[in-house]
């Protein structure tokens, strides 16, 4: 018995029309309450100084020109920076300032000319040999009265996770941390550019790694004023060598 035929053209559309309804159905966002209100998680992100993916290293755009931003790092030299301390290698390669550790040698800072006191700064960081520690120096002395010269002040520190990346130490002074409670160890991505902000402002030094709050303190003891410092620290005579890189080094002068 010869089957009733149906349209193929006919069949096939009502399929395609069925697919495309269900699609549509299950591809609709569920809404985002922290982005639907104003101050959600998208502004506190931004606020945080979270870089955007698409700026190209050691730039500013055009907002961050007209709010006052400067580049501590032009990406080519290291105009506006001087070595102090130790003999650890500093130079520029593919748009990076690299520290190379030295046998034999104390921490090693590369510090700005420029002395500044209150600040929001932002810099990129990667450890490329996870068996070195680092930090940036911020507010920082050097005097020939303290230790010979011996670099001084609170520094950010920077080290492989699990660890204390983010916190505040008290370098070259003996205070020890000045953070006492460093129970967040997972900021960073290890072998990874992480993004770094520090906000000075008075007494008060606030820190985020890669938009996620680290530290909050209050230290009445440290200097109010000073140079930035990249460290390359010390290491075992039998290690290394150990390399660091820093780029995207910007900052923004706050009113005192």
């Amino acid at each position: 018995m010869k089957r009733p035929s149906v349209p193929l053209i006919g069949f096939f559309s009502l399929c395609a029309g069925l697919a495309l309804a269900s699609a549509s159905n299950q591809a609709k966002p569920l809404p985002c309450p922290d982005c639907a209100l104003p101050g959600g998680r998208a502004a506190v992100m931004l606020l945080a100084g979270a870089a955007g993916e698409d700026q190209p290293p050691n730039t500013l755009t055009k907002e961050q020109e007209e709010a006052g931003w400067i580049l501590l790092f032009d990406g080519e030299t290291l105009d506006g920076w001087v070595l102090r301390n130790g003999s650890a290698e500093f130079r520029v390669e593919d748009g990076a300032i690299v520290g190379t550790t030295a046998t034999g040698s104390p921490n090693s800072f590369l510090c700005t000319e420029q002395d500044y006191g209150n600040f929001e700064l932002e810099f990129e960081c990667l450890l490329v040999h996870n068996q070195l520690n680092s930090g940036l120096q911020i507010r920082s002395l050097s005097l020939p009265e303290v230790r010979n010269g011996r670099v001084h002040g609170p520094q950010v520190e920077i080290m492989r996770a699990p660890g204390a990346s983010g916190y505040i130490y008290s370098e070259g002074t003996g205070r020890g941390w000045l953070s006492q409670d460093r129970s967040i160890n997972d900021a960073i991505e290890n072998h990874e550019w992480n993004h770094y902000r520090v906000l000075a402002e008075g007494p008060r030094i606030r820190t985020w790694i890669n938009g996620r709050e680290i530290e909050d303190l209050t230290d009445e003891e440290s200097s109010m004023k000073g140079f930035i410092g990249l460290q390359v620290h010390s290491i075992p005579r039998d290690q290394g060598p150990y390399e660091v890189k820093w780029r995207s080094l910007r900052l923004r002068v706050l009113e005192d």
